[in-house]
């Protein structure tokens, strides 16, 4: 009894053995990979707060060898300008994000059903606009011909509302759900609008997470159409278009003949790179740990299923 004992003992233990030195290594790679991620936003921070002179001299590094305010003096120069730019960019953030994730879901759940006729002309054409499109001419003149939306907010947050990608995403996942849940309801004498609301929704959450992301993040960093559309009558810009503004000024002093005997230092534009990286990411990193545990789940089902 006591050698079938030990000899059952023994693979056992070999077995944990393995096991543990697996996730050790496991483990070991994992945390290395994250250091080396973190990495460069340690370099953009500590270098942003680095003289512009010492920079150009011997180049960026962990942590600030020669500590320096005068970017982001720079930067705040004008705090009433800055503050309505994050204003504007928080305000259309949040309404487009809200608008485009109800929309989207919408349009997804309408593709999906069974009983919608003309799902599938509708599919082919939405897909359609990914691979040809109009050009930025007519894109151009039916913003500020069409819609009269020259030096509107509109037209920076019309335009971004709705995503082919985003939409086939969001159908796909929406695929997922069992339809004999919408029939239940509909015996039980719900509307349409109603299932969509209190059953597709929050049975969605991964899918909404995920797309509510993409969104955000687009009008976050969203420039080009302000930069198109709003001209310097408007009274805030909105703060990506804001930030490149204010390193292009700097850039053009540094280069001209009148910023000749100017210290480099007084408009820094190598570390005003990094301190517009960092007021302009920042904020994000501080989102996605609130909707991360849905996001791989909703990426990956939407992504694969259907």
């Amino acid at each position: 009894m006591d050698g079938t004992a030990t000899a059952t003992a023994t693979p056992s233990i070999r077995q944990d053995s393995y096991t543990i030195a697996i996730r050790t290594v496991g483990y070991a790679v994992i945390s290395l990979f994250s250091i080396l991620c973190v990495l460069p936003f340690v370099i953009m921070i500590s270098s942003s707060f680095t003289a512009e002179s010492w920079i150009v001299k011997h180049g960026f590094s962990i942590l600030p060898m020669e500590f320096s305010l005068a970017t982001y003096r720079f930067l705040l120069a004008y705090p009433r300008t800055l503050i309505g730019a994050y204003a504007v960019t928080i305000l259309l953030t949040a309404s487009g994000t809200a608008i485009g994730l109800f929309l989207t879901a919408m349009t997804g759940y309408a593709l999906q059903r069974q009983d919608f006729p003309y799902r599938n002309t509708i599919s082919f054409l939405i897909y359609f606009t990914t691979l040809f499109s109009g050009g930025l001419v007519p894109f151009y003149l039916l913003m500020t011909k069409g819609l009269h939306l020259k030096d509107s907010y509109l037209a920076v947050l019309l335009p971004s509302l709705l995503s082919p990608w985003l939409i086939i995403l969001m159908k796909n996942f929406l695929k997922t759900i069992p339809h004999s849940i919408t029939e239940s309801a509909k015996i039980d004498g719900a509307g349409d609008f109603t299932i969509f609301l209190r059953l597709v929704l929050p049975l969605a959450k991964p899918a909404l997470a995920t797309v509510g992301l993409f969104l955000a993040i687009g009008y976050w960093n969203e420039w080009y159409n302000s930069m198109l559309f709003l001209s310097a009558n408007v009274p805030y810009r909105p703060l990506q278009l804001y930030l490149y503004t204010v390193i292009n000024t700097a850039f053009y002093i540094n280069n001209s003949s009148a910023g000749a005997n100017v210290s480099m230092d007084a408009y820094p534009t190598e570390t005003m790179k990094l301190a517009i990286a960092v007021m302009a990411t920042i904020p994000c990193l501080f989102f996605y740990p609130m909707i991360q545990k849905y996001f791989v789940n909703g990426l990956t089902i939407g992504a694969v299923k259907g």
